[in-house]
């Protein structure tokens, strides 16, 4: 059973139904004791990086997240903001990520070209940096719905394992042990977004 963490800043719905359309059961939930029965978490979000740091926080996520994939070494998934609270800081606030992988969230804005629009929105194809089980089978011509306007840079370049181009390389999907990340949104990438998030169910 996979967990899908309801904090109250998830894109929930979507992740379900596209679980529930290959095949893999999963619960919606913000019940600690449901959270740590689950044998994966998702970490969906939707929307600022101190503001669900500090829901998470709030309900007495963090601890009980750390726990999960670091004492039991149960497999997580972060998605959008969810893979970016995944690491230590970002510049959209000053509030510390979860840290389970070394990196940095940074704004386009400040590190791209003027006039690139902002946020990244749409399909774009992906390259792989690292071979993960997160991304096994993959098809060359990968390519998944992307809605940022913040993007990662892990600390370690083996935590990388897919890489995208918006004006500037950026990490596009990450992982480290078992604790992965995705940047772009699985459950809206139609096929390409099947393939990644029945990878992680298989696990």
């Amino acid at each position: 059973m996979i967990a899908i963490i309801d904090y109250g800043m998830g894109n929930l719905g979507s992740v379900f139904n596209m679980l529930k359309k290959i095949g893999v059961d999963s619960v919606i939930s913000g019940s600690i004791d449901e959270i740590q029965k689950a044998d994966k978490i998702i970490l969906p979000g939707v929307g600022a990086f101190d503001a669900a740091i500090k829901k998470i926080d709030e309900l007495g996520l963090r601890k009980v997240i750390a726990d999960f994939v670091i004492t039991k070494r149960k497999p997580l998934l972060g998605i959008c903001l969810g893979m970016q609270l995944l690491l230590e800081s970002s510049e959209e606030g000053i509030l510390p990520g979860l840290g389970l992988i070394p990196g940095r969230v940074f704004h386009f804005k400040n590190h791209v070209v003027p006039g690139l629009k902002i946020p990244h929105m749409g399909w774009n194809t992906v390259s792989i940096a690292n071979p993960s089980p997160l991304i096994i089978d993959f098809p060359e011509d990968s390519r998944f719905y992307f809605v940022h306007s913040y993007f990662v840079k892990v600390n370690d370049p083996a935590h990388s394992i897919l890489k995208c181009n918006y004006g500037l390389e950026f990490d596009a999907a990450i992982q480290k042990d078992n604790i992965f990340g995705a940047q772009f949104h699985p459950e809206k990438s139609h096929k390409f977004g099947m393939k990644l998030l029945h990878n992680f169910a298989s696990l």
